[in-house]
């Protein structure tokens, strides 16, 4: 296991660059709507959201006043730098962690995010039993990259951290053996404008058609074939 300091170094400058920003911002737009699909109405007064990036996320729940009060985690500190320059009105607290360890009391949250994290973990179990320790209830999401095209993902998603590639089973199996109990759990698409921001305005649109109506058609086919996302609605015991 590498240690905490090494991690917190590996990750120190990852949101120091402009490179990937914009896609970010898009990325959060989609997550935000897989949150608001999968919470189903259900009010949220205290959010934590681990391991928050550059706060892309947090913006936009701010904007849609979905929580009271917000609070972020983050463990690189350039992350930390991003967070704080966006001045967030309802985030009350940013910290560092170390990637294992929350600064804060049991169930201190209604809900916490884990919104592309889980991915880069070494340690996915511990990592979310402390989730579980700290949040009533868990929103988390992973890409499911464990495909027939599984040499490709390494490829493509290595040089971004990833080093979990999960299939919906396996990201299932994952939650309940980390003393989590799944209540809601959904396959999602990329959106449309994700799709246009990596292929271009054509190809993104014909890959967009592409993955929906394959998962709408044939789900299982599909998922075995090509990346989708995963987001499910957990609850700690």
């Amino acid at each position: 296991m590498a240690g905490a300091e090494s991690i917190m170094s590996m990750y120190d400058e990852y949101y120091a660059g402009d490179t990937v920003h914009p896609k970010r911002e898009i990325a959060s737009v989609q997550s935000v709507r897989h949150i608001d699909t999968i919470i189903q109405g259900e009010a949220f007064e205290r959010i934590l959201d681990i391991g928050a990036g550059e706060g892309a996320v947090l913006d936009k729940l701010n904007k849609r006043r979905l929580g009271k009060s917000l609070a972020a985690v983050e463990i690189s500190s350039s992350g930390i730098k991003a967070i704080k320059a966006r001045k967030i009105s309802n985030l009350e607290s940013v910290e560092q962690f170390d990637g294992y360890h929350l600064p804060h009391a049991d169930k201190s949250f209604d809900l916490g995010l884990a919104i592309h994290v889980v991915e880069h973990v070494e340690h996915e179990r511990m990592f979310l039993a402390e989730a579980g320790r700290v949040c009533k209830k868990l929103y988390i999401e992973v890409p499911l990259e464990h495909t027939r095209r599984l040499d490709r993902a390494i490829r493509m998603s290595g040089p971004y951290g990833h080093i979990n590639f999960y299939t919906m089973l396996s990201f299932e199996n994952l939650l309940k053996t980390s003393g989590l109990t799944v209540e809601r759990l959904k396959v999602f698409p990329h959106d449309l404008a994700y799709e246009q921001h990596l292929a271009g305005r054509t190809k993104g649109w014909l890959k967009y058609k592409v993955r929906t109506e394959f998962l709408k058609i044939m789900p299982k086919t599909a998922m075995r074939g090509i990346a989708y996302m995963a987001g499910a609605m957990c609850s700690s015991h």
